[in-house]
């Protein structure tokens, strides 16, 4: 008799980028699935540009939970995995539509989970307009720099050539064991509404979960957007950045959340937080003084021209 196959769920919530889910859709129907049993569960957290009918008309396989518009990256994934729970599945697959995937990635992550008992996986994250580059792949910890430090200038050549143990694994792509979701539940969207992973594979590490990288399961990346200066911000939408809105990236509430969460222990965090914010006003101080030298350069010459005008 032929061995059972491996069930694997793959969940993404989705918002009003139908050509990007049809992208990802696309790539995944390609997938080498010998050995696995594969179904797609899609949030579509309240999209009005027809994906979801897009969906149904090119993907009627795949399982399309609604949303109210309200869900954003952590609930929509936490109510994917709920939906994705009731096929009895033995592995979830946690992604992000803004990616490509690899024929064979899945195949890999699968195959290092099985080999490595109680590991979650994740995959080596690439850019799509840079395919040799990493893409925010294996953070590390060190308090005395304040907190996450990225791994710079990596490329395919520069890493492991096999799975290697890291102490987070970033929400784009990860392998999730439905053993450790059933242990210590889902990610917590209250505090993250936008950046659950950021707590919930350090949670899963710390209650004896091994945070694995697969190399060879690659994924290619949309590049992230430079969020906007905040200099030309109305005192009201600051306040809405930096205060309210958890799911902004510049939210401090959520950086604050965040270390201590993250954070090997909670002294760390609170250590790593001080230098945080340390070397962010720091940084601000030397912008606003370049800016102003700047502004004072322009007005020097703006007075000499006018002096040799006269």
């Amino acid at each position: 008799m032929s061995k059972e196959k491996i069930r694997v769920e793959i969940v993404t919530p989705v918002h009003n980028r139908r050509n990007i889910t049809l992208q990802c859709l696309r790539s995944l129907s390609r997938l080498n699935t010998v050995g696995l049993e594969v179904h797609i569960v899609i949030v579509d957290d309240g999209s009005t540009d027809g994906t979801s009918e897009a969906i149904r008309k090119d993907f009627p396989a795949v399982e399309i939970v609604p949303g109210d518009g309200n869900l954003w990256f952590t609930e929509g994934t936490n109510v994917g995995i709920r939906a994705a729970l009731k096929h009895n599945p033995d592995y979830v697959l946690m992604i992000n539509d803004d990616a490509v995937f690899d024929a064979d990635f899945l195949r890999y992550m699968v195959e290092t989970a099985e080999k490595h008992p109680r590991s979650v996986i994740g995959s080596l994250l690439l850019l799509w307009d840079e395919p040799h580059k990493l893409f925010q792949v294996a953070p590390r910890w060190n308090t005395w720099q304040g907190g996450w430090q990225f791994w710079q200038h990596q490329t395919i050549w520069t890493i492991p050539e096999k799975s290697w143990e890291v102490e987070i694994i970033v929400g784009n792509c990860v392998l999730v064991p439905v053993q450790a979701i059933r242990e210590e539940g889902l990610m917590k969207s209250k505090r993250f509404p936008n950046f659950g992973d950021a707590e919930y594979t350090p949670r899963l590490r710390k209650k004896g979960w091994k945070l694995l990288i697969e190399p060879r399961a690659r994924v290619f990346c949309q590049p992230n957007v430079i969020p906007a200066s905040d200099s030309n911000m109305t005192l009201k939408q600051k306040l809405d950045t930096f205060v309210i809105n958890l799911g902004h990236t510049k939210n401090l509430r959520r950086q604050i959340y965040a270390h201590l969460a993250g954070a090997p222990t909670k002294q760390d965090g609170l250590i790593a937080l001080v230098v945080f914010f340390g070397k962010a006003f720091k940084n601000k101080l030397r912008r606003t003084g370049e800016f102003q030298k700047t502004k004072e350069k322009d007005i020097a010459v703006t007075f000499a021209n006018d002096v040799v005008k006269d």
